[in-house]
């Protein structure tokens, strides 16, 4: 017996309903745009294309892929920790996230609609200042003094 299709689930993102163009498909176009800037930038790129070896960018790549499509989707494919590897980077400091940050948000203003561009905004500066605290206190640094940073002033 057939009955009737499942319901689709409606995924609810700050109490709003994710806007149906977020798909795995945009994700994917925002990571691998994202990561072609990264690594072609000149304080970025060096960090990045230091820690990733040229042939471990695909893998890099998917990983960012299910991470985002995790943290905006719900999907559960993301199943690691992204912090470990930012706090083995000692040079890694508030300029580095400010440029991570103005990056993403030149490449979400160029492939999203608006609304999803600040879903994605959203959850990098909240992303970015936990990073920034973690590696404060990881570093025993006061993280008091951590401010988030403020997209319009990037």
């Amino acid at each position: 017996m057939k009955g009737r299709p499942a319901p689709q689930r409606t995924i609810v993102v700050d109490g709003k309903p994710l806007p149906e163009v977020l798909d795995e498909e945009m994700i994917a176009s925002v990571v691998h745009g994202f990561y072609d800037e990264i690594r072609k930038d000149d304080l970025l790129g060096p960090i990045f294309n230091g820690a990733i070896a040229p042939q471990d960018w695909p893998h890099h790549l998917d990983k960012m892929c299910a991470f985002w499509s995790a943290t905006l989707l719900r999907s559960g494919r993301y199943d690691g920790r992204p912090l470990p590897p930012h706090l083995a980077l000692p040079e890694l400091g508030e300029e580095h996230f400010r440029r991570w940050l103005a990056l993403f948000r030149a490449t979400v203003h160029e492939l999203c609609p608006p609304d999803v561009a600040v879903l994605f905004m959203d959850r990098a500066m909240r992303i970015a200042h936990s990073f920034r605290l973690a590696i404060a206190f990881n570093r025993g640094e006061d993280t008091v003094l951590v401010r988030p940073i403020v997209e319009e002033t990037l």
